[in-house]
């Protein structure tokens, strides 16, 4: 049964929750900079230029341990830096060959909600110079005082999973051996 108090709890929730659609929300004003930046660096089309914006806007710990799955216990702290490096490196990559078939036009940032894990998802458009679009939902986590990069869902599959396939099937033919991915990393 609805009763007031838990009517005017459910409108003091409301009104103390900040209004993720807005277009001045943070997590949106973090995605635009991150999409003009993609934007910049896709028409370089270099891995250099993917990787400055992967270095700066990305949650490259989080996403690099995520990739390891069951072997992340595996790595060593004296590993971590240069693996975390080469992670982003893979991804710079990765982007950067991407680039020379899906020509990006432009771009629109949507609106953003809350996730029940405490991440923010801000929906974007793709639009490429073929005239198709698609649609990418961004995966944001508050990290040192400002927002990150932790995943992007592209056609409904988050690419970290992808990621994380490749390393764990690519470990589990190494038996486990973290310093041969490394080097694959940097390949």
């Amino acid at each position: 049964m609805l009763t007031r108090r838990t009517l005017l709890g459910s409108f003091a929730a409301l009104f103390a929750t900040p209004a993720l659609a807005g277009a001045d929300h943070p997590s949106v004003v973090f995605m635009k900079q991150v999409a003009k930046d993609l934007l910049a660096a896709h028409r370089q089309g270099t891995v250099s230029a993917f990787l400055r914006v992967i270095q700066r806007h990305a949650d490259v710990p989080e996403i690099s341990m995520h990739a390891l799955g069951k072997y992340s216990d595996s790595l060593q702290s004296s590993q971590r830096s240069r693996y975390q490096k080469g992670v982003a490196t893979y991804m710079a990559r990765y982007f950067a060959l991407q680039s020379r078939d899906y020509t990006v036009a432009k771009y629109e940032v949507g609106e953003a909600r809350a996730n029940d894990d405490k991440s923010v998802l801000v929906a974007s458009k793709v639009f490429l110079m073929t005239g198709q679009t698609y649609n990418v939902q961004w995966r944001l986590v508050w990290r040192d005082g400002r927002y990150k990069v932790r995943d992007a869902s592209v056609l409904g599959f988050w690419l970290t999973n992808f990621q994380r396939k490749d390393f764990t099937d690519y470990l589990a033919k190494r038996n486990g051996n973290i310093n041969m991915l490394i080097a694959a990393l940097y390949g």
